[in-house]
């Protein structure tokens, strides 16, 4: 499932291509959002790969727009294609087309020293201070009248208040929403899998209303305990078993380096 090879040009040797595609179509599959890829040398140098999804993009990911979801998928292909003593060629991933390339930071320029300053010419060009003897003591304030009460003071300020911490997140299920039918009934397949195997899952990427609907879709299923985690773009729901499994060696993804995960 790709576009057209053509000739492999730039680092990364002649099955870097190849590697691409494999890596990304088992990565895809096992996320259960398969696609066809089309591959593309990009003007600066890095491969370009669009992903036109078969069965609509993952939860998230819209179609020319830059998504976390999609980070997370191209930061994890280039640590699993740039090993030690091999040459780096970037691979940059784009959702129903080609990503734009990323301008590049140029260097700001070189700022002039500020002209310094001898110890003579700075005292030369301070104003002589003559010490203030004469000046008009501070008024006092006027005593009261024998007799006389005294007046009321005015209160003191009161002390400044401590900067208020950021508010909490709001509550998802306090969240008033329409039901999705599709999205309840795949949430809870999903929920029931993570109970049964033993696996975490979790939703990134989703909108305040979609995370109050996955949290009413799991009401009722045993085994497994679901909740939202984190603040802002980070929020997330997280489907933890009651009773975690390790993961089988035989579903590791290709091109895996066992020493490291067996470390």
């Amino acid at each position: 499932m790709s576009g057209p090879q053509g000739t492999q040009a730039g680092a990364g040797g002649a099955d870097f291509r190849p590697r691409v595609e494999r890596l990304l179509t088992d990565i895809l599959g096992l996320m259960g959002f398969p696609a066809r890829l089309d591959l593309q040398d990009a003007a600066d140098g890095s491969l370009s790969v669009a992903l036109h999804f078969e069965s609509g993009p993952p939860p998230g990911v819209e179609a020319g727009k830059r998504s976390q979801v999609l980070d997370s998928l191209q930061f994890l292909l280039n640590k699993m294609l740039h090993r030690p003593g091999v040459e780096r060629r970037w691979v940059m991933l784009g959702a129903g087309g080609h990503p734009e390339p990323r301008p590049r930071r140029e260097a700001a320029p070189a700022q002039a020293p500020a002209p310094t300053a001898t110890v003579a010419q700075v005292a030369a060009a301070a104003p002589a201070t003559q010490p203030a003897r004469n000046a008009a003591p501070a008024a006092q304030p006027a005593r009261p009248a024998r007799g006389a009460q005294p007046a009321p003071q005015a209160p003191k300020a009161a002390a400044a208040q401590p900067a208020q911490s950021k508010g909490a997140e709001a509550d998802e299920r306090s969240v008033q929403c329409e039901e999705d039918a599709v999205l309840r009934e795949a949430v809870r397949k999903l929920a029931e899998k993570s109970a049964s195997l033993g696996r975490f899952y979790a939703f990134a990427a989703m909108k305040t209303e979609d995370r109050a609907r996955v949290l009413r879709a799991v009401e009722g299923v045993g085994g497994v305990k679901v909740a939202a985690e984190g603040e802002g773009r980070n929020r997330r729901v997280v489907f933890t078993p009651a009773k975690p499994a390790p993961m089988p060696k035989r579903s590791m993804l290709p091109d895996d380096d066992e020493d490291d995960l067996d470390a």
